[in-house]
């Protein structure tokens, strides 16, 4: 029995104050946490839990069966329950900003497995789903390769049967997601033959090496026959919608990025950046050349790339000026000297992205190697074609895109990360109007603060202003995405309309666009780079306002990465003390 007499708790006879009862309120959300990502999250998702360091679930695959969905739904709503039942009020404020944290992170998934059900229309899930569980074993040395080979083989056993899954789950998918999964596979297929052997090459143990020739087998063998059921039986069964509409659009806004702002208002927003960075670039451009259209400009812009085969040393290359500028110039902290390994995006996730920054979970200790991924065009394209893939590698872009992956972006982000005693919470749930945004902030930030000028980053004024123009065209390619996000997703865009609008108004190739539209079917609000940027430059704004003279640039960005990667509505509210709009 307790009785609370003037903000103090009695106990058996003993006194508890309203700290130390915070505390223990504390402890119990924390031992709850705990409990929903074991039970509601890594039970069902063992290829995260690899990816995130927790290797006790590297012998298990995800269970791709209607019946395990049901099961998942069911552990998400117990919790559901009874992180309801936690009184926030007797949590500090960091805590309290995790606990809403892990509800959103509840009511999203909820949203994505009952109403948006990728299970039952995306078969690229299934085939994607277990090639990125073998990548997981594979690409990160955290074990001994025997060791990691016989998780593998356990792993392999149970892929046929996930495949089978997809056919008995799969109804009327969009035809778009069909095309994508068939274009993927042939990836996917020539990864399980070539790409897997290589990677455990120094296994040792003959036993394991024969029994993992065998289920390597039957898993391609299985993706063989996925293949072709998928070509033969679901492509002409490809009817369905892939379009969430309006109402699911807003509750996945405000679930993953706590923001609640109307859709309408949204595209206002998105629309006066978009012609905010068109004048920049045009303006730029007609000091670059007054005799040209920015058309034109963008046109000579597109050929000054390196050569595909160059193209990793391209973005090394701009490694050591990027980080001295940051030291010098008193950007961020950068707390590691370590720097990413370049190498080129594995099969999977080739036909939706085009650069990728890889790093190691927050609780992987023996492999701490991140990656900067990038896709190069096919040896079997065109030379037209490769030469318009090629347009998104300019001088400019692969300066905003190394900014963007690695200094001071994601792979910064994920140095903090690792160096700062974050919560389980905030180690595992975050925000993409946080991650991307930051990096997307980084591009506009970087150069505004004087990087990519003659002797920082750039080699003379015309280079300085061509790196300008590469940061407005991906700043144009991110209005673009909140955009077409919004449209597309609410019937009023069109897929023909979608790239069309990349390629008119985001300045980007025809193989880009395609991309992109192909990525905005099934990642709907990837609207978050833009969206982030602007509640991150509104964040700064209001510091200064608040701070005056001792604002302090470096200050403000250490202070926004010990927040981790919680949403800016979680942020601001640590950093500024109110709760005020993040708009």
């Amino acid at each position: 029995m307790k009785r609370l007499i003037f903000g103090v708790v009695l106990v058996c006879g003993g006194l508890m104050t309203a700290q130390a009862m915070g505390q223990n309120a504390g402890d119990q959300f924390r031992h709850l946490a705990d409990e929903y990502f074991s039970q509601a999250v890594f039970k069902f998702e063992p290829t995260y839990a690899t990816t995130v360091g927790l290797h006790q679930y590297d012998t298990q695959l995800e269970d791709y069966s209607r019946a395990a969905v049901e099961r998942h739904i069911a552990a998400l709503k117990e919790f559901e329950r009874k992180f309801d039942a936690v009184d926030g009020s007797k949590l500090d404020q960091g805590t309290e900003g995790d606990l809403e944290m892990v509800r959103s992170n509840i009511h999203g998934t909820l949203v994505e497995l009952e109403t948006i059900r990728g299970w039952e229309k995306n078969p690229d899930n299934y085939s994607s789903g277990i090639t990125e569980s073998a990548f997981s074993l594979m690409e990160r040395k955290f074990a001994p390769p025997d060791d990691r080979l016989r998780s593998l083989i356990a792993r392999e056993k149970l892929m046929p049967a996930a495949l089978m899954e997809a056919r008995r789950n799969l109804k009327d998918p969009p035809l778009i997601y069909t095309q994508i999964a068939l274009e993927q596979l042939p990836d996917i297929i020539s990864f399980f033959q070539n790409d897997v052997p290589a990677a455990f090459k120094d296994a040792k143990d003959a036993k394991t090496i024969a029994e993992f020739h065998k289920t390597n087998a039957a898993v391609i063998a299985a993706l063989k026959d996925y293949q072709q059921w998928v070509k033969t039986d679901l492509l002409p069964k490809s009817h369905g919608d892939f379009r969430i509409g309006a109402k699911v659009f807003s509750e996945k806004l405000k679930y993953d990025e706590m923001v609640t702002t109307p859709l309408p208002k949204l595209l206002e927003i998105a629309y006066a950046d978009l012609h905010k960075n068109q004048a920049a670039f045009a303006r730029v451009a007609k000091e670059l050349d007054p005799t040209k259209t920015p058309q034109q400009v963008l046109a000579e812009l597109a050929a000054d790339h390196p050569a595909p085969d160059h193209l990793l040393q391209a973005f090394h290359d701009r490694f050591n000026s990027e980080i001295a500028f940051i030291r010098s110039h008193h950007i961020i902290t950068i707390p590691s000297n370590v720097e990413p390994v370049l190498e080129e995006t594995p099969p999977f996730m080739r036909a939706t992205t085009q650069a990728s920054m890889d790093s190691p979970g927050p609780f992987e200790t023996h492999s701490t190697t991140a990656y900067f991924n990038v896709t190069l065009p096919e040896k079997s394209w065109s030379a037209k074609r490769t030469a318009q893939y090629m347009a998104a590698f300019n001088v400019g872009t692969v300066v905003s895109t190394s900014v963007h992956e690695a200094y001071p972006g994601h792979y910064v982000q994920f140095l903090w990360v690792n160096h700062t005693d974050l919560s389980k919470v905030r180690k595992l749930i975050t925000s993409n109007t946080n991650v991307e945004g930051w990096a997307h902030y980084c591009e506009e930030m970087m150069l505004d603060e004087g990087y990519g000028q003659p002797g920082a980053g750039a080699k003379n004024a015309r280079e300085a202003k061509l790196i300008r123009l590469g940061q407005l065209q991906d700043a144009l390619l991110r209005d673009a995405r909140f955009v077409v996000g919004i449209k597309l997703h609410t019937g009023q865009m069109t897929l023909d309309q979608a790239r069309e609008f990349f390629a008119k108004e985001g300045y980007q190739s025809p193989p880009i666009a395609d991309v992109e539209t192909k990525r905005g079917t099934s990642d709907p609000t990837y609207l978050y780079y833009t969206l982030g940027k602007l509640e991150i430059l509104k964040l700064r704004a209001d510091m200064k306002k608040k701070e005056g003279a001792k604002f302090s640039l470096e200050k403000f960005h250490d202070d926004f990465m010990r927040q981790g990667g919680a949403p800016i509505k979680i942020v601001r509210r640590a950093m500024l003390g109110d709760n005020s709009p993040v708009l």
